[in-house]
């Protein structure tokens, strides 16, 4: 049986800086409590039939239409699609499902992976869904719009669970249960719905979670996918911050390290608090997997209160 160590998990929070998985479940939920007090308007507006004129009048500019044509007219469902939800009961599933495999798949990898990770599943997902609808006979009868962070879901779940399929949750049941029978269990609660709910939408799941291979297989090679991703965020961020570094200017490091007298740390035989959270900050950005021997002692060290 592998071997994966615990990593030194902080708490999930809104506020805290960088939390992918929590930003991605807020920025879902609050999508979903938005439209949700539209369709309050739309009922105290007109009555028993306000909920089949939203249907009618705005959910179908931003769920992913899968005709073509309309899809051409309205491109920003590619992305509205993945923060729509319809009804209490799949968002509820979808966000459970989301933080249960994202709380393991963002402490192995980082705060950088799990955002690209679930917006490559989702346009898996988009593309599946509208070839499904467009060339499979039987399904221009069914929905013809895809909603939901279902397919970037089940790209989250495939990935941490090529990640680490023999991570065991709930260790005080007989030793743990391994990911990948949580993964499994997943998959026949999603697919085996099939014949009774919208073809297409499962097509799209299934296209999400190849996606998820994908993206991890590449990453255990090296090669990043949502690299790009990742520094078009840091650009767009860095646009209104002034103390973004300027083109042609040296790197700080240049600027005082390389020119300074004395070296800018010294090894001491203990350590500090700062040095505990510069370790945490590197667990966040990098994933476990990333510190080195020593920092790893000297987490644990700081976890037994030992400072010698």
């Amino acid at each position: 049986m592998a071997y994966y160590p615990q990593p030194n998990r902080q708490k999930l929070s809104v506020g805290a800086d960088g939390n992918a998985l929590m930003n991605l479940i807020a920025l879902q939920l609050i999508v979903f409590v938005l439209f949700a007090f539209v369709q309050v308007i739309y009922l105290f507006t007109y009555g028993k039939q306000g909920p089949a004129f939203y249907l009618d009048q705005v959910f179908p500019w931003i769920a992913l239409p899968a005709d073509a044509g309309q899809l051409l007219e309205r491109p920003w469902t590619i992305v509205s699609h993945m923060f729509v939800h319809h009804g209490v009961w799949p968002v509820i599933a979808n966000l459970l499902w989301l933080w249960a495999f994202g709380y393991i798949y963002q402490d192995f990898t980082g705060y950088r992976q799990i955002v690209p990770l679930f917006i490559y599943g989702s346009l898996a997902g988009a593309l599946g869904f509208v070839l499904a609808h467009n060339l499979l006979p039987g399904t221009d009868s069914q929905p013809a719009w895809a909603w939901g962070a279902g397919p970037g879901v089940m790209a989250i779940a495939v990935a941490t669970t090529l990640l680490a399929p023999n991570f065991r949750i709930f260790p005080m049941l007989h030793g743990g249960i391994p990911l990948w029978v949580v993964t499994v269990l997943f998959a026949i609660i999603t697919f085996a719905s099939i014949p009774y709910a919208n073809f297409g939408d499962h097509l799209s799941r299934l296209a999400g979670g190849a996606m998820g291979f994908l993206f991890q297989a590449q990453l255990n090679r090296g090669r990043d996918m949502g690299a790009w991703m990742n520094r078009a965020w840091e650009w767009f961020n860095n646009l209104f911050n002034p103390d973004r570094p300027r083109k042609g200017q040296p790197p700080v490091k240049e600027q005082l390290f390389y020119k300074a007298s004395v070296t800018p740390f010294r090894k001491q035989s203990n350590f500090t608090q700062q040095r505990v959270d510069e370790i945490l900050d590197k667990i966040n950005l990098k994933g476990f997997k990333s510190l080195t021997e020593e920092e790893k002692d000297i987490l644990r060290r700081a976890s037994s209160g030992d400072k010698e």
